[in-house]
Parts: structure tokens; C-alpha cells; sequence
């Protein structure tokens, strides 16, 4: 039924605005009537903002700390492999400046609370150039002189201003193009940084108006799961105090209520003592002494379907957080037939979105500069790519290099391309089955234009020694 209309002239003709929605006022359900679907509501509450109830929920609940750490430790588990023209030396130089400076570590504490908080910086620190306001100037960065990054969540006297990147072709269009780093225990600003020299760290993303309201940065992590939290908290808090009334003794005793309430003090005073003498005869010898004829009862509490309850409200926990349960509780698979193996594949296809949408933006931030610290120069064709999340076990591993092997040599004798790409080929393949390491740039170019039979015929004893019967009859 229509809710509201309104009728408009426009053009000489009468149009209708309608709301359309259900309603039915006399059983109770829809909009508009007094049902109790309609009296929920979901005010705007900006839980990210509350910093004390973030930092308390991280430091007392584990949960929340597995929902902070468990998606970024698999981001950076596989680091990257450098798609690049440069020898095992150079890369070694790389590797190794990235253990200097904590790289990956940083990185990970940059994600932990951006996660946590909604966002978090990493200062770029070059040596030398102590003027953060000015844009980060690659032509400046001398060997040697990339220190790291230093994190600070949005709580650690970080704050974007309000002056907005507004040259598109900057990767930070329509992001803060200074922030104040600011003494948190007087409030004034220690430096001016440019935009360039930070990499940012954010939680969820959120719509333009809810981003400007926190400031450009993210939404908490926790601030869309703290409600499953809550209810996990309980649920888990009100069985474990079940398990204290699992098996509960009550005694029969005569004008029980009269003795508390007329008798005297003292006489109070005695029948507590007896009743925890019996409780300490019970607890050490499990025999309960009673005058003849008072009656002793036994109740045991069943947990039937609770198992089940804290199953689901776990599961609720895990959908919230984007994680599996076996990784989010450390539990294994349950159910029948239950191996975990779909829910692992989303996941990991989940991290590999990550990895490409925010995680390769700040490693195409950070490696240049690297590159110029440890080499003196970026490589033209320095590409960043990742290895799968996945590990395969032996016998996985010896199908798939079967398959893909063969797959090449068929390729290769049916005369389809020569042995030098063959090699090429095989060689690629290393580093996901282990096999071809040791095929070397010498060996393919040597066989660059020998075609599989090129090779035949050189194995042929009589090549080239038969005549054909046309010759002779010629």
C-alpha cells in the first residue's frame, strides 16, 4: 500500500511520488505499526572513535587480537618475489636492508593498527633530509640512507590536515597532503610532514562523509564485529558458570524458614556451622552426614545443545572478522565429512585481493627508495609479484610438476617452439615445483632455434646417408 504521495505539475501534467512499503496496522507487521521488527534501530555510534574501549578490548580479549593479527601475518606470510633483471648479489643487498631496517616488521605493525585503531602512518626516514615538508625528492637518496619506517597510529600524535591532494595523477588524490606529528603530552606540533614521505595504514573503508569524519582514515576492525563479540563473551561466560551447577545436593529441612526468621542469632550461627562441616565432610570423604528422616536430593544439569549454541555464535565471530574459524579459534574442521578446504580457498582468495589492493600500493611506495639506498638506481622494469598463499604437499607437488612438465615437452615435440623457450619455460616453473633451477642463460641460448627434430636427426645413425628413390631414378 502507499505510504505517502504527493501529486506535482509539471509540464502541464500531474505526476505522483509514491514510498511504497507493506503495512498491516491490525496484525501488527510493517511499516508503521507496533511490531517489534520495527522498533530496532541502528544509531550512529562511530565505536573507532573510542580509543580507551579499542586499547581495552585488544589487551583483554584474545579474540580481538587474532581478528587484528591473523589477516595481515598472512598478507606479508609469502613477502614478495621482485620480478627484475638484477643478479643474486643485488638482491642480497636488497634482502639484506630489509632485515636492517625491520621492514616487515614495521609493515606489520603498521597493519596491526591501522587495523586495530583505523589507522596508522609510517614516517619514510632517509638520512640527510630533515625537511619533512618538503616532497620527497628521489634524486637526493644516496646509497645507504633508507633508515625505515617509524609507525604512529592515528592516537600517537599523528594527525592529517585539512589541505586535500588535488593533482590526480598523485597515487594520494583526494587524501591529506600534510600531517602534524605533535607532542602528545604538550600538543605541540614537532614537525610538518608532505604526503610523499608517509605510507598509510587504514581499517575498513568507509563512504566520503563517514571518511572526513574520522579524519580520512578508516573504521576500527573491531567496530564492526564488537556486537558478535559481545555475544560470544557471553555465551562462553554463561557456560562456563553452568558447569558450577552441573551437580547441585539440596537438603529437606523441617520449618526452615521460621528457624532464620525467629530464631535467635546464635542459633543462626550454629546451623551455618553444620551445614559447612557437612560441606567439608563432603568435599573430602563425598559422604554427607543428615539427622533420620531429613531428605537429600540430587540435580544434574545436562548441556545437551549448548556445544551447538557456542558453535554458531563462533561462527557469527568468523564471518564478522572475513577469517575462518580454523584460523581465527585454532580449532580443527568439525561435522561430518568436514575438511575446511572450500572455506580456506575464500579466505585465501580474500588475501590475495588484499595483497593486490593494499599491499602492493605501499610495497610501490617503499621499494624505490629501497632500491636507491641499496643499488644507487631503480630499475626501468622492477615488478613486484606474489607467490601463492598455498602450499601444496609432496604428492600435490609431484602431480602438478608432472602435469605442467609434460604439458611443455608435448609443446615441444610436435615442433611447436624450439628447446631454447622449452628451457625457458621449464626453468619458470621453479620456483613453484623446485625442479629446473640449475638451467642456465648459457645453456638457452645455445639451444636458441633447435627445434625438437633438429634434434632426432641428430640421433639418427643413417641421417642424411639414405638417398631417395627419385634421385635414383633420375
Amino acid at each position: 500500500m502507499s505510504k505517502r504521495s504527493r501529486k506535482k505539475q509539471e509540464n502541464g501534467k500531474s505526476t505522483i511520488k509514491v514510498k511504497d512499503a507493506f503495512s498491516n496496522p491490525i496484525a501488527r507487521l510493517g511499516v508503521g505499526t507496533q511490531d517489534l521488527l520495527q522498533a530496532t534501530e541502528y544509531p550512529l555510534t562511530r565505536m573507532t572513535q573510542n580509543h580507551q574501549l579499542l586499547t581495552s578490548l585488544y589487551r583483554e580479549n584474545w579474540i580481538a587480537q587474532n581478528i587484528i593479527s591473523t589477516i595481515p601475518d598472512d598478507i606479508v606470510r609469502k613477502w614478495y618475489i621482485l620480478q627484475s633483471n638484477v643478479t643474486p648479489e643485488q638482491m642480497a643487498t636488497l634482502q639484506k636492508l630489509e632485515r636492517v631496517v625491520h621492514l616487515r616488521k614495521s609493515i606489520l605493525e603498521g597493519m596491526y593498527w591501522g587495523r586495530l585503531y583505523g589507522g596508522a602512518a609510517g614516517l619514510i626516514l632517509i638520512k640527510g633530509q630533515n625537511n619533512l615538508s618538503e616532497p620527497l625528492d628521489y634524486g637526493f637518496i644516496l646509497p645507504d640512507t633508507f633508515l625505515g619506517i617509524h609507525i604512529l597510529d592515528r592516537w600517537s600524535g599523528i594527525y592529517p590536515e585539512s589541505e586535500i591532494v588535488a593533482d590526480i595523477a598523485d597515487p594520494d588524490f583526494g587524501l591529506p597532503k600534510y600531517y602534524s606529528i605533535r607532542d602528545e603530552e604538550t600538543g605541540v606540533m614537532v614537525s610538518r610532514v608532505h604526503h610523499s614521505r608517509i605510507v598509510r595504514f587504514i581499517g575498513r573503508e568507509l563512504p566520503y562523509y563517514e571518511k572526513v569524519a574520522e579524519l580520512y582514515w578508516g573504521e576500527s576492525e573491531l567496530e564492526a564485529i564488537y556486537h558478535e563479540l559481545v555475544k560470544r563473551d557471553n555465551v562462553s561466560s554463561n557456560i562456563a558458570a553452568l558447569t558450577f551447577r552441573a551437580n547441585i545436593n539440596y537438603m529437606e529441612t523441617d520449618s526452615l524458614d521460621q528457624m532464620l526468621a525467629v530464631n535467635n542469632t546464635e542459633a543462626q550461627r550454629r546451623f551455618w556451622e553444620t551445614l559447612r562441616a557437612q560441606s567439608v565432610i563432603e568435599s573430602n570423604f563425598g559422604t554427607r552426614l543428615v539427622n533420620k528422616g531429613d531428605a537429600i536430593h540430587n540435580t544434574q544439569y545436562t548441556f545437551t545443545g549448548l556445544p551447538e549454541v557456542y558453535d554458531r555464535v563462533m561462527m557469527d565471530v568468523a564471518g564478522a572478522a572475513r577469517t575462518p574459524v580454523t584460523k581465527l579459534f585454532g580449532r580443527s574442521p568439525a561435522g561430518m565429512n568436514s575438511t575446511g578446504e572450500s572455506d580456506m580457498n575464500n579466505y585465501y582468495d580474500y588475501i590475495d585481493g588484499l595483497r593486490e589492493n593494499y599491499f602492493r600500493p605501499i610495497l610501490e611506495k617503499i621499494l624505490p627508495i629501497m632500491a636507491l639506498s641499496a643499488w644507487g638506481e631503480v630499475p626501468e622494469n622492477m615488478q613486484i609479484d606474489f607467490p601463492p598463499l598455498q602450499t601444496p604437499d609432496s604428492e600435490e607437488l609431484a602431480t602438478i610438476a608432472e602435469k605442467k612438465t609434460q604439458s611443455i615437452l608435448s609443446v615441444y615435440q610436435s615442433d611447436l617452439m624450439d628447446a631454447a623457450t622449452t628451457k625457458k619455460e621449464l626453468k619458470g616453473l621453479s620456483e613453484e615445483i623446485g625442479l629446473f633451477h640449475k638451467i642456465t642463460d648459457e645453456e638457452i641460448k645455445r639451444s636458441e632455434g633447435k627445434t625438437y627434430s633438429d634434434y632426432k636427426s641428430m640421433q639418427d645413425p643413417m641421417a642424411g646417408l639414405m638417398v631417395p628413390s627419385y634421385e635414383e631414378e633420375a
